[in-house]
């Protein structure tokens, strides 16, 4: 079978828009084109009821128990700078220590880093070598000034999944809010915010096959209740929680695919798994000396980030980058490659971190192109060992 290039293999970054997900969206930039807010006329009335399926198909995806509890934002950055921010300033009088973990997403991390330069604490887990929290020093982080445990779900570098069921059960038993990013799981994993006692939740739909610029905070109404301190003033738009014109298109569109994940996602998770392991088995018996990072257990069925021992990561990137997308584990600085934070926080040394490479599988790809990947990889990681002094050195001891 032909394979049409380049391959797209980093959906941990963006994933396409589904066709459907476009056909659902397109009458709202026409016809359809109504303001939300303006529910004195059938234009706005349209808009109004689109934006409640829509609240209702995200919430449902999730196992919110009322629609009402999804705020919909620009995406999961703003959603997860909103639960954060929004309990730091609601219940500062409370307490001012917020417990996360190293290898958050920087959305999480950059917004814990503001906090700290305004008189919060903040406690920092360490993670094993799958990149898993350690739940005993959450348990001893937890002090009675604790107002916020956030944790994400999965993480984007290494898709490896956290015990989320047993953070969410110990931050209930200790009447602290948990706040989870599920921007990499909800639609790929089953996710149940009421099972796993989550308070707050941020999502991005261009993570599931919806567009960008578009996502939700899931914000508990009861048992706990969770109020937030808006950060986004100007109109009382979503509950007072976040003002602003709502993009109607793009959260009918977020709703659609919302509704094709939950319908999909059992078989879609199956297939794509297998293709993962396809590349992950063969890459490993071609090459050699090829290190899986992250849990390879507790890990999302699309993700596979692996090193290349005496391989540079950036070179080899280069060399597939006309033909295959994906993204390397380093991260460049101005004057220096320096090694993923998330790789310094598993203990994966300096030289292994700068050969790591995540593919991110998805819903369209074949295993045509899984066989084209095995083949150009193979070849090209072949031929920079071959050029390596260091590999040339080890294979003549």
């Amino acid at each position: 079978m032909s394979v049409k290039l380049p391959i797209y293999m980093d959906h941990q970054a963006t994933t396409p828009v589904d066709p459907r997900v476009l056909e659902a969206m397109l009458p709202y930039y026409r016809e359809k084109f109504g303001n939300a807010a303006s529910r004195n006329h059938a234009f706005g009335r349209e808009a109004s009821d689109a934006i409640e399926a829509a609240r209702r198909q995200v919430a449902h995806l999730v196992n919110a128990e009322d629609p009402e509890e999804i705020v919909f934002t620009s995406g999961a950055t703003e959603s997860n700078n909103l639960a954060i921010k929004g309990v730091a300033g609601m219940f500062r009088e409370r307490g001012t220590h917020i417990v996360t973990s190293q290898i958050e997403h920087k959305s999480v991390l950059d917004t814990a880093k503001y906090l700290e330069t305004r008189g919060f604490r903040l406690a920092y887990l360490p993670v094993d070598r799958e990149g898993i929290v350690d739940i005993e020093a959450l348990r001893e982080a937890i002090s009675r000034n604790t107002i916020l445990i956030s944790i994400m779900h999965a993480n984007n570098e290494i898709g490896t999944i956290q015990p989320i069921d047993e953070i969410g059960k110990m931050a209930r038993e200790r009447s602290v809010f948990f706040h989870c990013d599920l921007a990499q799981t909800a639609g790929k994993i089953p996710v149940d915010v009421r099972a796993m006692a989550i308070d707050l939740a941020g999502i991005s739909a261009h993570k599931l096959y919806g567009p960008k610029g578009v996502g939700a905070l899931y914000v508990r109404k009861r048992n706990p209740r969770v109020r937030l301190s808006p950060q986004i003033h100007g109109g009382g738009h979503e509950g007072g929680l976040r003002s602003g014109t709502l993009n109607v298109p793009a959260i009918v569109g977020f709703g659609r695919a919302c509704e094709i994940a939950e319908e999909e996602m059992q078989e879609e998770s199956k297939r794509i798994l297998r293709l993962r392991e396809k590349l992950r088995n063969e890459l490993i018996r071609r090459l050699g000396d090829v290190h899986v990072n992250g849990s390879l257990k507790h890990r999302l069925p699309g993700n596979l980030n692996i090193s290349f021992s005496n391989v540079e990561g950036e070179t080899l990137l280069t060399e597939i980058s006309e033909e295959i997308a994906v993204s390397s584990g380093s991260a460049c600085s101005s004057a220096t490659l320096e090694p993923s934070y998330v790789m310094k926080a598993l203990g994966v040394s300096e030289a292994l971190s700068h050969t790591a490479i995540r593919f991110g599988l998805g819903r369209w790809n074949t295993e045509a192109e899984i066989d084209y990947t095995i083949e150009r990889v193979a070849a090209v990681v072949g031929k920079l060992r071959l050029a390596s002094p260091i590999y040339a050195s080890e294979r003549s001891q």
